[in-house]
């Protein structure tokens, strides 16, 4: 049974926040074989940390064609997205991103989002004096299997509770617990063995189901969240998995 009420609410990036898979923007001509790789360790049929750094040596970003990723990100946010963070946080609900991203891209969404910096988690990259690319960070837990689970366990003293995490992939499932529920959204895509195992799950292609489910039946106390919720699609779904 979920709690009456959440206190945090975390998002994933890609396909949740953002209708894009990252990686597989960045791809060009490897984008299929990219893709492939993605939906497999997103479906938990191979660990993340096997096509991980495999999928960077492939594509070698430059800082140019990330910083288009964050502009890509943000032209294609869910609808509803910054309205739904600002309703959360008007119903004194903390709102943060946590991202096998990379850092920079991700931070683009989160800026226009207005969710702070320190709120952020996502895998840095580096790049030479001209821009090239130069590797990642290496130790960052986002990077391997359970790397969410480990980043919120490092944020736990600083999250109010209860905590909900919602995305697309096993990765964000892998994060419950410390995360008191999952919420899994499919309005980009879905995936079934993620969708088997949500606490709730987010048919519509909007984010606005986030809050409804965070306040728990409960009452809206905010304008921004009454709102949201008032112009919400009649067939828009937030139902238990089945």
């Amino acid at each position: 049974m979920l709690p009456a009420r959440f206190a945090t609410v975390i998002f994933d990036c890609d396909s949740t926040l953002s209708a894009v898979e990252g990686i597989d923007e960045l791809a060009g001509p490897h984008r299929e074989a990219i893709a492939a790789l993605t939906d497999a360790a997103m479906r938990g049929e191979v660990r993340l940390e096997e096509v991980y750094g495999r999928r960077l040596d492939i594509v070698r970003p430059s800082r140019e064609r990330i910083e288009a990723l964050g502009r890509l990100y943000v032209q294609r946010m869910l609808p509803d997205a910054r309205a739904t963070i600002d309703a959360l946080r008007a119903e004194g609900i903390a709102v943060r991103i946590v991202s096998g991203g990379l850092r920079p891209a991700v931070l683009a969404v989160a800026r226009a989002l207005g969710v702070p910096d320190d709120d952020v988690a996502a895998v840095d990259v580096r790049f030479d004096e001209r821009g090239a690319y130069a590797g990642w960070d290496e130790g960052c837990p986002l990077a391997y299997s359970l790397g969410k689970r480990t980043q919120l366990e490092r944020w736990n003293g600083d999250l109010p509770r209860p905590v909900m995490i919602v995305g697309d992939g096993i990765t964000d499932l892998e994060a419950r617990p410390p995360a008191d529920a999952f919420v899994a959204f499919t309005g980009v895509v879905a995936r079934a063995p993620v969708v088997a195992a949500a606490d709730a799950v987010i048919r519509e292609r909007s984010l606005a189901g986030v809050v409804s489910v965070a306040l728990g039946g409960t009452r809206p106390r905010s304008a921004e969240a009454r709102a949201l919720l008032t112009r919400r699609s009649p067939d828009g779904s937030t139902e238990p998995p089945g």
